[in-house]
């Protein structure tokens, strides 16, 4: 007999005693960064592997693992302290431990992928996604699960397979849940290179957008892109006398503008980082100005450094929801109007599939392309 509904068993499985077994590790010695470790340990019924991480007296990291993980799929869970350097070294020292104990595949679970704001040429400077993602393949990483990366081309400077997760659907839920006239909204771009994100937000809530543009901004957009090293004045000596190399003019930002009607409404600015508040200061000045009642500010990954959390409780924005990708619980005390979104349940879903063998394909549902 054929059942034909689909029953989902929702208690906790055995994960380690199937295909090999399966152990979770948190490559952190940062002690408040190993929460969400335990949270996907937890939800999936299995405790986080025995290992030692710490930094010796004369800052060098040490990994010693206490336990066999031959033949096993290991899942290394790094999140990103405040010392970010630190934090991949002991990422790539784990990694290339597991690969030398005969572990049979290394996933990589990094919620939020470092070095991700550099990852396009700028002038003589380099692209440190791309060493990035080159040392943790040649380290012996085979799988990687990632949340939001800045750039989805991001996905293209590894030669192993890529899962970058989505952390709307939760933000989207915060929204319909916790902010009760969410209908009277409207999604705010501070920026224009954020619009495709909010009219992702504002088309499946249903709301409206609008969008900053103007001086007050520093869009990353407009950094200069290339290898770029022309003489700033013509150098007849450098070009053929007969040759006239036309230059592009320089940008000349308008006066600031909100395009979209604000007025008497919820602003809800939507970004996929948070750290340097200035610009999500300014734009929340602004939307004050054009008649915004209450102010959001809702983003992926909640960075938070220096002194931004003194600056948004003495700002006009009322609420910052980020996600846990992130440790933030020191910049909570600082700021009660930083809120936490919780996703370890889809990073753990996310381990439950790829160690069985199951299409991922469920947590990619109804995301298109500029998603």
């Amino acid at each position: 007999l054929f059942c034909s509904s689909l029953e989902v068993d929702t208690k906790p499985q055995d994960m380690s005693a199937a295909k090999g077994g399966l152990v979770i590790f948190t490559a952190n010695s940062n002690p408040s960064s190993r929460e969400l470790g335990r949270r996907i340990a937890e939800r999936l019924g299995v405790e986080l592997g025995k290992v030692q991480v710490y930094q010796e007296a004369n800052r060098e990291t040490r990994v010693q693992i206490e336990e066999s993980v031959r033949g096993k799929d290991v899942f290394i869970i790094q999140t990103v302290s405040k010392d970010v350097n630190t934090t991949i070294m002991e990422l790539l020292i784990m990694v290339y431990a597991c690969r030398t104990s005969c572990a049979r595949n290394i996933i990589g679970v990094i919620p939020y992928f470092p070095y991700s704001k550099q990852c396009k040429m700028r002038k003589r400077g380099s692209i440190v996604s791309k060493l990035l993602a080159s040392m943790m393949c040649k380290a012996g990483l085979t799988h990687l699960i990632t949340m939001d990366l800045h750039q989805k081309e991001i996905q293209g400077f590894f030669n192993i397979p890529v899962d970058n997760l989505r952390a709307s659907p939760f933000l989207l839920q915060y929204i319909q849940e916790e902010i009760p006239d969410y209908r009277n909204a409207v999604i705010v771009a501070k920026s224009p290179a954020s619009a495709k994100r909010a009219q992702s937000f504002a088309e499946r809530l249903r709301l409206g957008i609008a969008v900053i543009h103007g001086e007050a901004q520093d869009a990353e957009s407009d950094l200069v892109d290339g290898r770029h090293s022309p003489p700033t004045v013509k150098n007849i000596g450098a070009i053929h006398p007969s040759l006239e190399i036309p230059l592009l003019i320089p940008k000349e930002k308008p006066p600031i503008t909100v395009v979209g009607d604000v007025g008497g409404r919820i602003a809800i600015i939507v970004d996929d980082i948070i750290d340097d508040v200035d610009s999500f200061l300014a734009a929340a000045e602004t939307l004050k100005e054009r008649g915004a009642y209450k102010i959001f500010v809702m983003a992926t990954h909640g960075i938070l450094s220096s002194d931004a959390p003194q600056l948004i409780e003495e700002s006009a924005i009322d609420e910052v929801v980020v996600t846990n990708t992130i440790p933030h619980e020191i910049q909570k005390l600082q700021c009660p109007k930083i809120k936490t979104v919780d996703i370890s349940m889809i990073l753990s879903e996310a381990i439950r599939r790829i160690h069985n063998g199951e299409s991922m394909s469920y947590l990619f549902r109804n995301i298109g392309m500029d998603d």
